[in-house]
């Protein structure tokens, strides 16, 4: 189980450390765990155990991390003991049925835990290698851009970026695979200069596509971006080092990065302020996975080498997530892969919240679906450490279930009396909730610059009913469902709320509300201060809920995109030429496909509509573009907008902009490290926020309502 390369000193000395610590904490945590404890004493060797995971914290060593981690595992493993041996009630059928589905969402989310940390516990955060300085020894890339029903106007930034990515010319070809067979596409691909490619079906959606093309195609390796993610000049420079140290290395992933807001980060206004659903995935996840050998080829930024590629049939056709599915092939027939945590090119978020859960069912279900037909659990030529990530990632798709249980069970005890935990309310405190806070202030410290605390609730219980039914009929049969394509480059015209797939959230709210009344009468009529202290227990458990689901709620509140072309943040030196030939310094504020902020070093008016030029500078050469004024906001800066360009003029733009090397560097790891606070006020913001919207949408309705009943009654 030896991990693979890596600098070879930091890979081995990991190893060393995971096996010493591991051979000396699993004894250690199995006596921890049974030892059993009243409420008192339990309370304090919880304080205690918390208390030096506060200061183990502030030790900024990964060995450090390894033992936050040793404690929460220790305290969350003794709180399911607890559960499992002590609290499970057989006299009632209706007791342990409702227990029996809460203890089992609880091991659930126990494996998860522990499969978690496993997966995280040394990311090898692997750097580029250098290439050869002669370039004859560098190899040839062929660079697939698939579409399929995606706009021109979307798809043209890519494949001008693509054109100047910093690669020999005689060993570089660039191919658009367009699925939609549109004339246009063929056009434009002759105007720039690159190969079209289609076929006469549509089977296998994307995977089949991709294959369709290597059958046509013949260069070393093949570089994939799905059609909005524009790659920097230097992508392949960053990626290809690695192939050549390694000649058993198959595929090289790099982050998704996105510079548009997605639904949660659009509706709840945290775009650039909370880090958004894939940041984890592509900030820790991929990164720890990097040093077991078991990086997930993600469909796009990444570089697959020909001859691995073609020995396992081409990409995977089986599944709908046929990219995670060919890395586990590659990885069966030991291949290696690599993560370079380096965002090397940025795409377009989904628009609309229905779309993202669209998204997310697919990859749900393919993960099912791979589960099912390919399970890593049993698959050949896997080491276990790679059955370990690979398992983790498809269990993690299973949360609907456990998840709507959670947002439910206190109900049972609110409606109908039900104990689906057998032991007083003090009890279930003194060991749940060292085993929820352990593994917060775990998380804070693991996950702190990738996933704020609780958001991951918000998360998952907005996809968790639309996710539950194709996740469990693909177990079933994996043949079910279909490839669908993620719209992108939409507008949402107005803002409105998306009752339809609100829905779930909004039942799971009422019944919730219901909840808290039940629990009201429960209090006037309690006999004794035991039953007192479970009914306010799972008042607590339930009005925790309701600031989920109020948080879920608001992301269904569509907000307007009305911007067909994003704005990027860049600050660069450039220079403005007015229509008389006056030259005056600038800095960039922003920019995007159809103008440009800009920031004059000395002030000096400037007329809406007036014409003027921009000068950007690349590797010491100027070019100008032509842009007129749009407003000029004084100290805000000059809005401009791009006029109609040459193609090798907005080839420039992209190059100078959207194809920069340090651009999405400097954009993707900007979020402070979290803390408690700043999450809570967060989330209870985004809460209030939801129930606002709601109750907006409610009162809009009722008037709407009421005036076609009136117009009904009266039609003159």
């Amino acid at each position: 189980m030896e991990p693979q390369r890596g600098p070879q000193g930091q890979a081995r000395g990991a190893w060393i450390a995971r096996v010493v610590l591991w051979a000396i904490a699993l004894p250690v945590l199995a006596f921890v765990a049974t030892v059993p404890l009243a409420a008192g004493p339990q309370l304090v060797f919880s304080a205690v155990v918390f208390i030096a995971a506060l200061f183990l914290r502030r030790n900024g060593s990964r060995l450090a991390v390894l033992a936050m981690m040793g404690l929460s595992l220790a305290m969350s493993t003794r709180y399911m003991w607890w559960r499992l041996t002590e609290t499970m009630g057989w006299s009632s059928f209706v007791d342990l049925t409702l227990g029996l589905g809460l203890v089992l969402a609880e091991v659930y989310a126990y494996l998860i835990l522990v499969l978690g940390y496993f997966q995280v516990s040394w990311p090898l955060n692997r750097k580029p290698l250098p290439l050869p300085a002669d370039q004859s020894q560098w190899p040839t890339v062929d660079v697939f851009i698939p579409t399929y029903n995606e706009p021109l106007s979307v798809v043209r930034t890519t494949v001008l970026a693509a054109t100047v990515l910093d690669w020999p010319a005689d060993r570089l070809n660039i191919h658009v695979l367009d699925d939609g067979r549109r004339e246009e596409f063929r056009e434009f691909c002759e105007q720039v200069g690159v190969h079209y490619i289609t076929r006469t079906n549509n089977n296998h959606a994307k995977a089949g596509n991709i294959n369709a093309a290597l059958k046509k195609t013949s260069g070393e390796f093949v570089a994939i971006f799905d059609c909005d993610h524009i790659p920097a000049r230097s992508f392949l420079q960053v990626s290809m080092g690695w192939f050549l140290r390694d000649p058993e290395l198959a595929v090289v992933q790099t982050p998704h990065y996105f510079f548009s807001p997605d639904p949660f980060e659009r509706n709840l206004g945290t775009f650039g302020k909370v880090p958004n659903e894939g940041k984890l995935f592509y900030g820790l996840l991929q990164d720890g996975n990097d040093v077991w050998d078991a990086t997930f080829f993600c469909g796009s930024c990444a570089v697959i080498r020909r001859e691995p590629l073609e020995q396992i049939g081409g990409v995977a056709v089986e599944t709908v997530t046929e990219d995670a599915h060919t890395a586990l092939r590659l990885h069966r027939n030991g291949y290696h892969s690599a993560y370079i945590p380096i965002p090397q090119a940025a795409g377009l978020a989904t628009e609309s919240l229905s779309a993202h859960v669209g998204q997310r069912i697919r990859w749900a279900r393919g993960m099912a679906q791979i589960f099912r037909v390919d399970n890593p659990v049993f698959a050949r030529g896997l080491r276990l450490v790679q059955r370990i990530c690979y398992t983790n990632a498809m269990l993690h798709f299973f949360y609907g279930l456990p998840r709507i249980i959670f947002l439910t069970a206190p109900l049972a005890f609110l409606f109908f009396g039900a104990h689906v935990i057998h032991a007083s309310a003090l009890m279930i405190m003194a060991y749940a909730l060292p085993h929820i806070a352990q593994s917060m202030v775990t998380n804070l410290r693991v996950q702190g610059r990738h996933r704020h605390l609780l958001w991951n609730e918000v998360y998952e219980t907005t996809l968790a009913w639309y996710i539950l039914r194709p996740t469990l009929m693909a177990v079933i049969n994996p043949k079910l469902g279909k490839f669908n394509v993620t719209a992108k480059g939409g507008l949402v015209e107005r803002a409105y709320f998306d009752a339809q797939i609100a829905k779930p959230y909004l039942a799971l709210l009422a019944l919730n509300l219901a909840g808290v009344a039940a629990g009201a009468i429960r209090l006037l009529i309690a006999d004794g201060a035991g039953e007192v202290q479970t009914i306010w227990l799972n008042l607590g458990w339930t009005v925790y809920n309701m600031i989920i689901l109020g948080a879920t709620i608001a992301t269904s509140s569509e907000q307007r995109q009305i911007r067909r072309a994003h704005r990027v943040p860049l600050q660069v030196p450039a220079t403005l030429y007015l229509a008389d030939g006056q030259a005056l310094a600038c800095t960039t504020k922003d920019f995007s496909t159809g103008g440009m902020a800009v920031c004059l070093a000395e002030p000096r008016p400037v007329q809406p509509g007036e014409p003027v030029e921009i000068e950007l500078v690349l590797a010491g050469l100027r070019r100008r573009l032509p842009a007129e004024v749009r407003q000029d906001r004084e100290a805000l800066g000059i809005s401009l907008e791009f006029r109609p360009m040459t193609l090798e003029q907005e080839r420039w733009l992209v190059a100078t902009t959207f194809a920069r090397a340090d651009l999405w560097v400097t954009l993707w790891d900007r979020h402070e490290p979290d803390t408690f606070r700043r999450s809570v006020v967060e989330v209870l913001q985004a809460s209030t926020r939801g129930f606002q919207r709601l109750a907006a949408h409610v009162w809009n309705s009722s008037r709407q309502g009421y005036r076609s009943g009136r117009r009904a009654e009266d039609p003159a």
